[in-house]
This record gives structure tokens, C-alpha cells and sequence, in this order.
């Protein structure tokens, strides 16, 4: 049995002791294939596999190592399975458990696009789609609930919610701003000591236990920050990261597909605080309206795939990045420029979340604690639910309205539904979703099968 934070003596070499690396990479893979849920029940299953089963790591330090990945951008759950991976075998370690973590979801995806790109208009295929997209509004709503329910528990932290929701829906403030400023107001109003800022324990019951334990505790000794060790890693992943994307700008320039897709995927990555619905929200808002890379019923048919296969929910980027060369291949074929932007979004979306764990996780261990910190994530947290709402609304005024009418004076630009253009079955559809998710409380495969099989069976009605 290996507990990291009950030992203060535990070495690297400790840690790793008794597990071997075959037997790791089984135990990885069991946690990839599982993976399906969303960043929510992805952590809860790790936690049963790792924490309870396996015995791996301890509670406390399973709880911390959850708190770093949530201060940084990125997907929580493939970064806290990487910093397990290299908790226990160093580096390899790290890369096994985060490369594991998104290999079935790239794979499921990528599958997934070139059936949607050669046969998305196909009856039956369109009829899957239709469902999927009823049942993803339900699930984008409930998220809202689910977050808003633990983030905003005072006033401010409403109002926050609210300007955000304002500031990106009527006038399409970048997600970026967004953030930034909800980290700066929350950070001050930490310092200052405001309880409407106060950081609340994380984690469950167990929370207070991981918050006792001494920020200058034992840790093994490749967790411990060293700036030589730092820039030494930085200098490897950086390049990883960075040469392609310069490298695509000096071959093409900034006007090709690839070089936009690199650009600004690699811009996402640090940015993405909040979860995979603020994220989804953020590429909607640019690949949708700024780059026209795909329409917003496709990035619905696209979430739709991210939520039901294995992965991380933002596996929907590759899907994005492969829409986006395929309708722009220049002298490749179409499939084959899809299958390289695909997983040119993917790297440059992932390799940085590598980086952030290998580089910042030891530095960001000692800032446990810092009450300035956890204001500012709080209310950026509470930011997000704003942002996720207008995600909602948007998913809502393109899946149950067949027409939008631009809104684009006085400082404002949002699109308002044509009420002529209601798609019935789409509305009952999703009216259907929505209440067996929060009526009957119905798990999220269930309903996404289910209104698959309800779009089939109104598509061989006649109805759609």
C-alpha cells in the first residue's frame, strides 16, 4: 500500500516501489477506456480506481493533486491523471497516464469524423445527430445547475455570474478578458479579506484533512520545485509545443488553415480555466462566428460525439480542427487534410497541459493554502457559470430554432431566435431530455441513446 502524503520519508524511488510499469500502464488504460462522463465522473472513477482499489495514492494527497490541476488551464481530469502518473513514476509515468487518458478519445473521434464527413447526410446519420443534439442542450443546462449550485453562493458571486453571461452573449466579450478579469476581482477581493471571496473546502469530507496537512510537509523528491529542473523541462516541452506551430507560420503563413488552427488552439490552452463547458463555449464562440469553420448545429453534432465516447469532453477540438482543413484541404485531399488538422488541434491543445504538470505542479504545491489564489479561482468559477449559460442558450437558439436574426447595434451583437421558425419535433425532443435528466435523474449515456434512438424512429416516422 503506497500513501504519499502519510510518509514523510517516502522517496521517488518509494513511491514507485511495488508497482510496476506494466502493470501501471494496465491500470491506465482500465482508467482511458472508463473514461466516459465528462471531467466530473472521469475524476470519481479515478478516485474509486486509484484512491480506493489500487490503493495508489492517498486521499489527502489525491484531493491535492485535484486542487493544482484545477488552478490550471486546461482539462482537470487528464491533467490530475498525468500528475498521478508522475507522482508515482516520474516523468514516463506522467506521460503513460496523460497520454493513455486521451488516446481511445482521439481514436473514437477521429472515426467519428471522417463517418460524419462522408455520411452526415445520410438519413439515418442525420436522424443519430438530431437526437444527440436534444439530448447534449439537457446536459449543457444541468451542467449549469450543477456548477452554479456550488459556485455562487452569495450575491457576488450571482452578480459575477451575471455580468459575465451579459458581457459574452450581448456583446461578444472574448472568454480571455472574461477570465482574467473575474481572476483579478476575486484575487483583491481575497487580499482584502472579503468573506464573499473566502475559498470553501474541496473535495467532500474529506477536504478538511487535505487542507490540515503542512504546506512544507516531506514530498518525494522529483515533486519538490527546483528552477534548474523547471527550465530544463520547459526547454523540452516548449519546443514540443511551440516549433510546429512557428514552423506551419513560416511554411504558410497566417492566412492557411493549419497555421489559424495551431494559432489558435494553442492560444486556447492558456486560457482554459473553468471546465470543458467554458472552453466549448470560448471555441464556439470563435470557430463558429470568427473563423467559419463549421456551423453551430455541427459543433453540436460534435459535443454530441465528445459525450459519448471516452475521453476528455474537449476531445470535441480534434473534431473542430479536422471540419476546419476539410473544408479548406488546398492540395491535399480532403480526408487527409481532416486527419491532419484533427490532430494538429490535439497537440497543440494537450502537449501544453503536459507542460503545465511537469513544469508548474512542484511550484504550484507550495501555493496551497494562499486564501488570494483560491478567491481568484472561486470567482472565476463563478464567471464560468455565466459562461456556460450563454453556451446553453446558444445550443438552445440553434437546436430548437431553425433561424436566427443577427442583432448588431448600439454595442450589442447577439443572434435572437425567428419564433416562426420553431422546430417542433427538436423543442419536444429536447423538452423529452430534459426531464428525464432532471426528473428522473437518468445517467448521461442513457439519454444520449435514448434520444438517438427517438431522432431514428421520427426520421422513419416522416416527422424529420
Amino acid at each position: 500500500m503506497i500513501d504519499i502524503a502519510a510518509n514523510e520519508k517516502t522517496t521517488a524511488a518509494d513511491a514507485g516501489h511495488g508497482i510496476s510499469f506494466s502493470e501501471a500502464f494496465r491500470v491506465w488504460l482500465r482508467v482511458a477506456l472508463l473514461s466516459f462522463g465528462g471531467p466530473a465522473g472521469q475524476i470519481a472513477m479515478m478516485h474509486r480506481i486509484l484512491v480506493d482499489e489500487k490503493n495508489w495514492i492517498s486521499e489527502s494527497r489525491f484531493l491535492h493533486a485535484l486542487n493544482y490541476c484545477m488552478l490550471l488551464p486546461g482539462p482537470e481530469a487528464q491533467q490530475l491523471a498525468t500528475y498521478t502518473g508522475w507522482l508515482l513514476h516520474r516523468t514516463a509515468g506522467g506521460i503513460m497516464a496523460g497520454g493513455l487518458f486521451i488516446l481511445p478519445g482521439i481514436i473514437a473521434i477521429m472515426g467519428l469524423s471522417y463517418v460524419y464527413a462522408a455520411f452526415g447526410h445520410v438519413g439515418v446519420v442525420e436522424a443519430l445527430f438530431f437526437g444527440l443534439k436534444a439530448a447534449v442542450l439537457a446536459i449543457v443546462i444541468q451542467a449549469v445547475v450543477r456548477v452554479g449550485s456550488r459556485a455562487l453562493r452569495n450575491r457576488v458571486m450571482i452578480a459575477l455570474a451575471g455580468v459575465a453571461f451579459i458581457a459574452i452573449f450581448f456583446f461578444n466579450v472574448p472568454f480571455p478578458l472574461i477570465v482574467i478579469a473575474a481572476g483579478v476581482i476575486g484575487y483583491l477581493g481575497a487580499r482584502r479579506g472579503w468573506p464573499e471571496f473566502a475559498a470553501l473546502p474541496h473535495g467532500g469530507k474529506n477536504a478538511a484533512v487535505a487542507d490540515s496537512l503542512a504546506a512544507g510537509e516531506q514530498l518525494p523528491d522529483h515533486v519538490r520545485p527546483s528552477v534548474p529542473r523547471a527550465l530544463i523541462v520547459a526547454a523540452v516541452w516548449l519546443p514540443l509545443w511551440l516549433v510546429p506551430v512557428g514552423a506551419l507560420l513560416i511554411a504558410f503563413g497566417e492566412a492557411n488553415v493549419f497555421s489559424q488552427i495551431a494559432l489558435f488552439f494553442s492560444k486556447m490552452a492558456m486560457v482554459t480555466f473553468g471546465g470543458a463547458y467554458a472552453v466549448l463555449a470560448y471555441v464556439a464562440q470563435q470557430a463558429v462566428n470568427h473563423y467559419h469553420w463549421l456551423s453551430p448545429r455541427e459543433m453540436l453534432d460534435g459535443l454530441g460525439m465528445a459525450e459519448t465516447t471516452p475521453g476528455p469532453l474537449i476531445m470535441v477540438l480534434q473534431f473542430v480542427g479536422f471540419m476546419a482543413a476539410y473544408r479548406d484541404p488546398g492540395t491535399l485531399s480532403p480526408m487527409l487534410a481532416g486527419t491532419l488538422g484533427g490532430l494538429l488541434a490535439t497537440w497543440v491543445t494537450f502537449t501544453p497541459c503536459f507542460l503545465w504538470i511537469f513544469v508548474g505542479a512542484p511550484f504550484i504545491e507550495t501555493l496551497r493554502g494562499n486564501k488570494a489564489l483560491a478567491g481568484a479561482l472561486g470567482a472565476i468559477t463563478a464567471a464560468v457559470v455565466g459562461v456556460i449559460l450563454n453556451l446553453s442558450i446558444w445550443f438552445a437558439l440553434h437546436t430548437v430554432f431553425q433561424e436566427t436574426s443577427p442583432v448588431r447595434s448600439l454595442g450589442l451583437s447577439f443572434d435572437r431566435p425567428v419564433l416562426s421558425s420553431v422546430d417542433f419535433p427538436a423543442l419536444a425532443l429536447a423538452l423529452a431530455a430534459a426531464v428525464a435528466v432532471f426528473r428522473f435523474d437518468m445517467g448521461m449515456l442513457t439519454v444520449l441513446a435514448g434520444s438517438c434512438v427517438a431522432g431514428v424512429s421520427l426520421r422513419l416516422a416522416g416527422l424529420i
